[in-house]
């Protein structure tokens, strides 16, 4: 069953937050400043309307009246672009916040141990940079800047309410302690949904990729109906949440209603009073009801947008989470004496209880190839895996030249497994990515070294042809012959085959592995076998079983032997001559 990554805690949250809003002073002190500025512009028309009931009252005449238009029209225009402004000040400070999280999410999931995403599916990490990502991009685009605003506004507005009469102030703040219960009666009960519901999303994605990711199994076995109910069930699942939080926030919205008015039913006596005593004009306690009046909208956006701040906020935490996660930094700082690759006693287990190897003691000469057979789950992927660097063994060592293998520089050893990925963009740039800048000369006797140049040539716009999602089909063969030529021009010391030619087909084949014999020539080559024609042609054959070196020499001599080697090579010689015959 799949584990899921990890979820930063609250208090792990508002750290990274706020060591982001610490690294971006300057950028914090110019936004907090234009909400301010558009918060006060706010305030000064409503603060000028009571002048004018004032004056008004005072039987002023109409001049009284333009000056205090034309003031209201000053502040209409400096709001409006102090708040278009903090809009973007806001938009641009999130957005690249939230960039740079995006980037150390996915650099730091690069970096995880193989073993760690294995565990936990690529479906919960799809979800986190792609779903989550959304629901915070969303956030800081829409809802941010409103909150902002609204909270300065709040603030501002008691502020100015105060400064009419600080009795007018401590009416308005009536409001504050109701807003506070009510919120404190919801977030408690709507964080937990909301994660839960994060969750969800992320078990619906995991069941949609492993779904797709199997689909020829899934229709093999006729598992449609069983894949289809689980990820209706995981669907409803998700559904009952979302509609439980928002059952939730709609009592929540009646509690902000009550709060807002028993708070302008508080200012309202309060200002009759003021009034009636002389303490304040008719027209302070108006401005003071409007300013008050004003808030509903703003702080009642802001309350009623806790939904998605509660939703963004579940989604940062995952982010955090797996932003936070230790991972294995490579000092490459050593370089190795030789290219001789030696693994000492080495154990491993994936869940830490059953044991997949035990023991395993190899080593490879410098420029040696070694095959490595054993029937399916005998451990042979596992030994690969630690050879080159993608598996820490829980007991014993991996070295090349007597470096250890996670202490090397990465162009040292190389990996390439029957599950090739071509790259989408330029054909080129797929290649270069083994070594970025390389002349198209080099490129391109890369790819004459394992026999792609021609196809490649003739592709509609040769090396220039876009492949990968969205471009130009290569077959199995093809992507795999791409994955050999970006290995020659990495030019690693040690090169580690996962079963690199199992794609191709009986028909392929032969042409694939002479391929693979020539990306490899001169160098320490570890072969997972999935064709015995490899082990034939290899310098030695070491054969495992159930996690353990049972057989060890070249090939003629194991199949001299008459051992478990013989007994492979024989069901596969037979099964080749089924092969010719049919």
């Amino acid at each position: 069953m799949s584990e899921i990554l990890p979820i930063a805690t609250g208090r792990q949250t508002r750290a990274w937050l706020w060591s982001e809003l610490r690294t971006r002073r300057g950028e914090v002190a110019g936004t907090l400043l234009a909400g301010i500025l558009a918060a006060a512009a706010a305030i000064v028309p409503v603060y000028a309307l009571g002048l004018l009931v004032d004056r008004v009252r005072a039987d002023a005449g109409t001049s009284a009246i333009v000056s205090i238009s034309i003031v209201i029209v000053t502040a209409a225009l400096v709001g409006g672009a102090a708040i278009g402004l903090s809009t973007y000040l806001i938009g641009r400070l999130g957005s690249r916040m939230l960039a740079d999280l995006r980037e150390s999410t996915v650099a730091t999931a690069l970096r995880l141990p193989a073993l760690v995403l294995d565990r936990a599916g690529r479906g919960d990490l799809l979800s986190r940079v792609g779903a989550d990502i959304a629901a915070i991009g969303k956030a800081v685009s829409d809802v941010l800047p409103n909150v902002i605003s609204a909270l300065l506004l709040g603030v501002l507005s008691l502020v100015a309410m105060a400064g009419i009469d600080w009795r007018l102030g401590l009416a308005g703040a009536v409001t504050v302690p109701f807003y506070a219960i009510a919120l404190r009666w919801y977030l408690p009960r709507s964080a937990p949904r909301y994660a839960e519901e994060r969750k969800a999303v992320a078990e619906r994605s995991q069941l949609l990729v492993e779904s797709m990711q199997g689909l020829r199994t899934v229709h093999a076995y006729r598992l449609e109906d069983r894949h289809l109910a689980a990820i209706d069930r995981a669907s409803a699942k998700a559904r009952d949440i979302d509609v439980g939080v928002f059952t939730l926030f709609t009592r929540f919205v009646g509690r902000i209603n009550r709060a807002e008015f028993v708070g302008l039913a508080v200012l309202l006596a309060t200002g009759f009073w003021l009034v009636r005593n002389g303490s304040v004009s008719v027209g302070q306690a108006s401005a003071a009801a409007l300013l008050f009046h004003r808030l509903f909208n703003p702080v009642s956006m802001l309350l009623f947008t806790f939904d998605e701040i509660q939703s963004a906020g579940a989604s940062l935490s995952r982010l955090v989470g797996v932003e936070t996660m230790p991972v294995e930094r490579r000092t490459e700082g050593h370089r190795p004496a030789d290219s001789s690759l030696t693994l000492d006693d080495v154990s491993f287990s994936y869940d830490g209880r059953t044991p997949v190897l035990q023991r395993v003691s190899l080593r490879l000469e410098p420029g040696e190839r070694v095959a490595l057979v054993g029937s399916t789950g005998a451990g042979k992927t596992t030994v690969a895996s630690i050879a080159a660097g993608l598996l820490r063994p829980d007991e014993g060592s991996a070295r090349v030249g007597g470096v250890p293998v996670h202490e090397l520089p990465p162009e040292t050893v190389a990996i390439i497994s029957q599950e090739t990925h071509v790259f989408a963009g330029p054909l080129i740039e797929d290649l270069r990515l083994a070594r970025p800048g390389t002349a198209v000369a080099a490129v391109e006797a890369a790819l004459e070294t394992v026999g792609a140049l021609q196809w490649a040539q003739a592709l509609p716009e040769g090396l220039d042809t876009l492949v990968g999602d969205g471009g130009h089909d290569l077959t199995p063969a093809q992507a795999q012959q791409l994955a050999l030529a970006r290995l020659v021009l990495l030019d690693p010391a040690v090169a580690v085959l996962d079963e690199a030619t199992a794609e191709a087909g009986s028909a392929g084949a032969r042409a694939l592995e002479e391929a693979a014999a020539a990306a490899t020539r001169g160098r320490t080559v570890l072969i997972v076998a999935h064709r015995l024609t490899q082990a034939a042609s290899a310098d030695r054959v070491v054969v495992l079983e159930h996690g353990a070196v049972v057989e060890s020499g070249p090939h003629a001599d194991l199949v001299a032997a008459g051992g478990r080697y013989a007994e492979l090579w024989t069901a596969w010689e037979s099964r080749a001559t089924k092969e010719r015959v049919a």
